[in-house]
This record gives structure tokens, C-alpha cells and sequence, in this order.
């Protein structure tokens, strides 16, 4: 399966969304509930590119996921929902501070599959992300914090938006940005709703 990436601007926004990963970092609430989303950042968003859907049947949707490429046959983890697999390829830490997860969503179900619950269930978010991987949350247990996707001052997020509904057999490749957890935390439990927890070790 091959899988392409659309460039984003992110290295050239790194001064401001830094600013964004240590404001995040400390509104990340202790403890397993997870308590509030964090208000909005200042990270840029990365727009997707408009691409032709692939014809052929377990083909990545082009255009919906940014950053370096991955190798598409690596598995870090993989999580399953309502007859979708989540398979992530990696988890990086970036120099500007962010920590970059990378993945595929596939439908393994013979039903058209939507994007409209990985949002997450923050209105506002939800309302500036649509088919988005927006409610992605990572949860460093040892450090006791939540981190959230990063977003800019107007609750768009630095991840993937404008996913198309997945028919029987259909993938698409997705991204996330995260404030980076503290140097010392290696492991953490990554969260997008719909989908069963996964515990992710995160490189660089």
C-alpha cells in the first residue's frame, strides 16, 4: 500500500507553536480524568491538499496527512473501532518541541465508515475541524498529564481535517501534532475517540 504526505509549514512556524506547546503542556490536567481541553494555542494550522480519491480499493486518500514520510508497513501500535483499524507508523519528537504522531486508518468493514466522532466532543473544536483527528488526546501516566492536539488562537488544529468517508476496504493517512512530553517520558497512552487506547513509545 502506498502512501503519500503533503508538505505543511509547520518548521516555519516552530518560534510561535512552541509557545503553544509549553502553554498546553502546563493546562494539561493531572490524573487519569483528564479534566479540561486546553484553550487555544498559537500553533498555525496545516491545510490539506485537494487530490483526486484513488480508484483502486485499499489505496491511502491522498492530501489528508502531513509531515515526513513514514514507512507505510511500519507498526508501532494499532488500535481498533467500529470496524476500523488504526495502525501508527510513528511517534517523533521534532525539534521545535511537538511530538508527531503518524498513522493509517483502514475500513475492514464491507459498510462506508465517517470521520464525525474522532473529533472529539468540544463544540467549538468540532465546529473548526470537521472530519478531523482533532480529539486525539496522548497521556503520559508517570508525569500525570494530558496532552491535546495543538491548535491555533482560532481552535483550528495542527492534525488532519477534511477526512473522507471511508467506504468497505478504503484507507487514509492521518497526522497529529502534540505539545512534547518532558524529555525523561518515553511512553505514553494514545487516545482517538472511537478507538481503543494505545500505548505508544515515542522516538527521537
Amino acid at each position: 500500500m502506498s502512501m503519500r504526505y503533503t508538505t505543511t509549514t509547520r518548521r516555519t512556524t516552530v518560534a510561535v507553536a512552541l509557545t503553544a506547546a509549553f502553554a498546553l503542556a502546563l493546562a494539561g490536567c493531572g490524573g487519569d480524568d483528564g479534566g479540561d481541553p486546553p484553550s487555544a494555542g498559537s500553533a498555525k494550522q496545516s491545510s490539506p491538499a485537494a487530490t483526486p480519491s484513488p480508484e483502486d480499493k485499499g489505496e491511502p486518500e491522498p492530501g489528508t496527512a502531513a509531515g515526513e514520510e513514514v514507512d507505510p508497513a511500519a507498526k508501532l501500535a494499532e488500535a481498533r473501532g467500529e470496524g476500523l483499524t488504526l495502525v501508527i507508523h510513528q511517534a517523533k519528537r521534532d525539534s521545535g518541541g511537538f511530538v508527531t504522531v503518524q498513522g493509517t486508518i483502514t475500513n475492514d468493514s464491507d459498510q462506508t465508515r465517517n470521520s464525525i466522532g474522532w473529533v472529539g466532543t468540544e463544540s467549538l473544536l468540532a465546529a473548526k475541524n470537521p472530519n478531523s483527528v482533532a480529539g486525539a488526546t496522548l497521556v503520559d501516566k508517570e508525569g500525570k498529564k494530558r496532552y491535546y492536539v495543538l491548535r491555533d488562537t482560532e481552535s483550528r488544529c495542527l492534525c488532519t481535517t477534511g477526512i473522507p468517508p471511508l467506504v468497505g476496504g478504503r484507507s487514509t493517512p492521518v497526522f497529529m501534532q502534540f505539545p512534547a512530553p518532558p524529555a525523561t517520558t518515553t511512553e505514553v497512552d494514545f487516545t482517538l475517540p472511537t478507538f481503543a487506547t494505545t500505548s505508544l513509545k515515542i522516538s527521537g
